[in-house]
């Protein structure tokens, strides 16, 4: 497992909807559970290089009533396997359950869950990347410390008409999932 120097771990922080599976808003069937092309593969090779993979997800839709948590696992259940058919692995998920309007710490754009999980697991926040389809994303992941990647799957190309408005600027744009992971692996050779 790559390591800092103070021990803490490498990981790459990955928004679920958009960035690793295909967008659904408020995603409650696991049937219409759909990985993006190059999404398992890329999580693969992070697995491979000894990276956590962490998904951080905000889901409203728990507070809004749209689900219960027993659904959103079955979601997530349905997310494994078809990485585990890849031969890809999660190594964990936080997410959000709050509305927007509740102004918690750990909805993205706030890095509340990427402390969190950093905290829990042992991770060195300075050595590791958040990739997402969204500037919330990337802001969240560079409010903890993070280099922040933005894809343009999911909502990540209307993201670029904002770019005037961004709370943040990406250290890189990656067309997908598997090319934001292969940038990360050009940099990070130990």
């Amino acid at each position: 497992m790559p390591k800092a120097k103070d021990g803490g771990r490498r990981a790459v922080f990955l928004d679920r909807d958009g960035t690793v599976c295909v967008l659904v808003d408020y995603l409650q069937d696991p049937d219409d559970v759909e990985l993006l092309p190059g999404s398992a593969e890329a999580i693969k090779m992070l697995n491979d290089q000894g990276f956590l993979v962490v998904i951080i997800t905000n889901q409203s839709a728990l507070a809004r009533g749209y689900f219960t948590e027993a659904v959103l696992e079955t979601v997530h259940e349905r997310m494994h396997r078809l990485l585990e058919k890849a031969g890809a692995h999660i190594d964990a998920i936080y997410f959000c359950p709050h509305h927007p309007d509740d102004k918690c710490g750990c909805r993205k754009p706030e890095p509340g869950l990427v402390f969190r999980s950093s905290k829990e697991l042992g991770i060195d926040l300075s050595r590791s990347f958040m990739v997402g389809d969204k500037i919330a994303d990337v802001t969240a992941g560079k409010s903890a410390g993070c280099k922040g990647i933005l894809v343009l799957t999911g909502y990540g190309s209307g993201e670029l008409a904002l770019r005037d408005k961004w709370d943040s600027v990406p250290d890189h744009i990656a067309d997908n999932l598997l090319g934001a992971v292969e940038w990360i692996m050009k940099g990070t050779k130990d």
